[in-house]
């Protein structure tokens, strides 16, 4: 499959389709979109003209309609459909985020043990998240690895938080006897 040149507005637009639609499992309204975006309802109109065209986004007709992505706009976001998904459990300020799944886990800076940074990939919406909010991720499913720090910052355009690490703890190997 080749893979599409999306713009960044284009992929945000996307990326919100696909999130919306993931929680209510619905067409999605241009409205809702361009919320979820900060761009208005006509700019969004325009970009799914041209999403359509890709084949990544299918109009739904009538009172109860809107959008719903393809196939091919996961495979164009790079994200996997949920189902065969390992889920890393993210926390907010000591409360699960429902709608989140941690998709990648990037540790930037390990070498550098007093700038200890991770890139957190979320499959969900970062924008409740702030500076200097705590947050727990994981455990992972096959290290069980646990991430507890403070976001130090975040990109919303491609769902990533940037946290400054507190903690990072696997569990030790229990040795066979």
């Amino acid at each position: 499959m080749s893979s599409i040149e999306l713009t960044a507005s284009q992929k945000k637009i996307l990326r919100a389709l696909v999130d919306l639609h993931r929680e209510t499992e619905d067409a999605v309204k241009g409205e809702d979109i361009a919320d979820e975006v900060d761009r208005n309802p006509g700019t969004i109109r325009n970009q799914m003209q041209s999403l359509k065209a890709l084949q990544l986004v299918e109009g739904v007709p009538g009172p109860k309609g809107g959008y719903k992505p393809t196939a091919n706009a996961f495979d164009a976001l790079g994200v996997q459909d949920m189902d065969q998904e390992a889920e890393v459990p993210l926390f907010h300020e000591g409360e699960e985020v429902e709608e989140a799944n941690v998709g990648e886990i990037d540790l930037a800076s390990v070498h550098h043990p007093e700038l200890c940074r991770a890139e957190i990939h979320v499959r969900g919406s970062v924008r409740e998240f702030h500076e200097g909010d705590s947050v727990r991720v994981g455990p992972t499913p096959l290290s069980k690895l646990v991430i507890e720090g403070t976001v130090d910052g975040k990109d919303d355009t491609n769902n990533i938080l940037i946290l400054k690490i507190a903690s990072m703890e696997a569990p030790a190997e229990t040795p066979e006897h």
